[in-house]
Parts: structure tokens; sequence; C-alpha cells
């Protein structure tokens, strides 16, 4: 099965989660009255009482693509063309405040990084796939009670876990971290950088773009810098 169908059946079953959860009872937010989730003022509803500050923790599954980019002072590794990968992840968000919406967002993510340069044969192509940890402090903020705005901000530390440079010319193609070929350029596995971005929700359904950009000089020339950088869009769900 190609990466095409895996993304899509990954797709559809977090398109079809969102059905048999719409109504979550057991969240905190849970409001009797309307049979719907309800975020008023960062305040929650349930059975015994009508209306009180209660600060819920949430868990949530991501689905979506990165469109990255390397950049690089070694021509050889500099990939200033988009690269379109997978993002697949699960986070889980903790209170920071009993007065406020206020929430750390921490999960771990396999997420397809990299870059291209070149067009045609003269492409050469570096796949960078790698298990991250994002870190960000995130507020929730609901205008109507349903409908929701959680800009948020933080960074992520992330290990290189695969990928391969791809040269199409010399139609060569060896590990992007690894040591296949001690000739060959490539790139160190730890990045970790700067994370920005917003979500939005709707009862359990969420959808979010960010920008990340990396800190950590990924070359493995200690002489040349290089960096990623990508913009994510992603959806999910969350409980």
């Amino acid at each position: 099965m190609n990466k095409k169908n895996i993304l899509l059946l990954m797709l559809i079953s977090l398109l079809t989660l969102p059905v048999s959860a719409q109504h979550f009872k057991g969240s905190k937010y849970y409001n009797d009255r309307t049979g719907r989730l309800d975020y008023k003022s960062g305040k929650s509803w349930n059975r015994h009482r009508v209306f009180c500050l209660d600060p819920y923790n949430y868990y949530g599954l991501r689905l979506g693509a990165n469109f990255a980019t390397v950049q690089c002072d070694d021509p050889w590794l500099d990939g200033g063309r988009t690269r379109t990968g997978l993002n697949l992840g699960a986070v889980a968000g903790f209170s920071l405040s009993e007065y406020a919406p206020v929430y750390l967002e921490t999960g771990l993510t396999y997420a397809e990084k990299g870059g291209r340069k070149g067009t045609d044969k003269d492409k050469i192509s570096y796949a960078l796939n790698y298990l991250e940890l994002p870190i960000t402090v995130k507020y929730i903020y609901s205008p109507d009670g349903e409908f929701t705005i959680q800009p948020f901000v933080g960074g992520y530390f992330a290990c290189g876990v695969g990928g391969k440079i791809k040269n199409y010319y010399t139609h060569q193609a060896y590990s992007s971290f690894g040591e296949d070929n001690a000739d060959c350029h490539r790139f160190r596995r730890f990045d970790g950088g700067l994370k920005i971005g917003c979500g939005f929700g709707y009862d359990v359904i969420y959808a979010e773009v960010n920008y990340s950009y990396g800190l950590a000089n990924i070359a493995h020339d200690s002489f040349d810098s290089a960096h990623n950088s990508s913009l994510s869009l992603n959806i999910g769900v969350n409980f």
C-alpha cells in the first residue's frame, strides 16, 4: 500500500471519529442542556454544578501535511524548493490556570520534512523524517461557547529516524542521516526550534495551521549551517 492510500485511510478515520464522538458526554465541558461541548469563558457545565470554573485536560489526534524546505550554506544540501510530506501525531493538553483557558500542549509527531532543488533530471530531493516532540503554550478563546480560536507559541525537539537523499541525475540514493557512504553529504539527526500557529475547534473537530523554524544546525559539516523550516496544515479531533 503506497503513501497516498495510507494517508487517505487515516483521513477517513479521523473524519468519521467525530460522528460517534460529537457529543462526548465524558468531557467536563459537556452541557446537558444543549447536548454539546460548551467552552464559554473557560467554564464548564455538568449535572451537579450548572456554571463553574473547572479546568480540564484534553487529548487529540492530528493528521496533515508539511510543506518544508531546508536552507544550507553548502550548495549541495541547499533545498530551497518545497517538499511535501506527511504529518501524523497525538497530543495532550494540560490546564495551567484555574482562572484562564491557558494550556501546555505536548505530544509525539511523525513529521516528514526536507527540501528539493533543481528540476526534472537535475533534481535532488532531501527527505528528512523525524519523530518530533512539540511543547507549546496555547490560549483557547471561544466567542460563542462552541467555536474556539486557539493561538499557540512554543518550540519542538526532533530526532531524525529516516529519509533518503536522491540524485535524479546520477540515479543515486543514500541515507539522509546514516553512514552508508561516508563520502556523501548528509545531515545530523538532532533538530530543535520554534513553533507558532493557531488552531480552530468546533465541538471535538479541530483544524490547525502552524509554522516551525529550526534553530539547530543540522549540517554535518561544522563549517556550514543548515536549518529546517516548514508550514503545516492539520486536521483532527480533541477529547
